[in-house]
């Protein structure tokens, strides 16, 4: 597993992945330049409060810790930033499985909020790619806090395609 360091978070580009430097690369190259800041990192994370700090062949981990901006009108984090870390943690996962030319789209994702995050907290959230076929991946996620306990999970299906830039 990759992991990245609080310097590393503090200096790096947010963008767009340049197309013409990763049409060569494996999905787990591209997310772990991404780790590494050698590849730009995606502008949802840092609007919202999350980043990318671990990866391997079909596993990525997230950490984040989301502000006030981020809340409901009961003041715990709006369900939209837990499905977004989740998304992200699902997505990547299936990124890591990419050949050099693959992209991949989500085309379903569930979630299931078991308990309510607070503004401030620090939460850790592991995603995993459980198929990959030739036009169908699938990945799970869990979304815990620091004491370990489940906050909320998820199940997502992607579709597979060539990228024709």
């Amino acid at each position: 597993m990759t992991e990245t360091t609080t310097a590393q978070r503090k200096s790096f580009v947010i963008g767009a992945l340049p197309r013409d430097v990763i049409a060569d690369m494996t999905g787990l190259e591209v997310i772990r330049g991404m780790i590494d800041r050698s590849l730009p990192v995606a502008p949802i994370g840092e609007h919202m409060g999350f980043w990318l700090t671990g990866a391997s062949e079909g596993h990525t981990e997230f950490e984040g810790r989301p502000d006030a901006r981020m809340l409901n009108p009961q003041g715990t984090v709006h369900g939209g930033w837990i499905a977004t870390v989740l998304d992200s943690a699902m997505g990547s996962a299936v990124h890591t499985l990419m050949k050099p030319g693959e992209i991949y789209v989500s085309t379903s994702m569930t979630n299931n909020f078991l308990r309510g995050v607070q503004a401030g907290e620090t939460v850790r959230c592991e995603g995993t790619a459980t198929h990959r076929g030739r036009t169908l991946a699938a990945a799970e996620a869990r979304l815990v806090d620091s004491g370990g306990r489940l906050l909320a999970h998820g199940i997502q299906t992607c579709a597979i395609l060539a990228n024709r830039g």
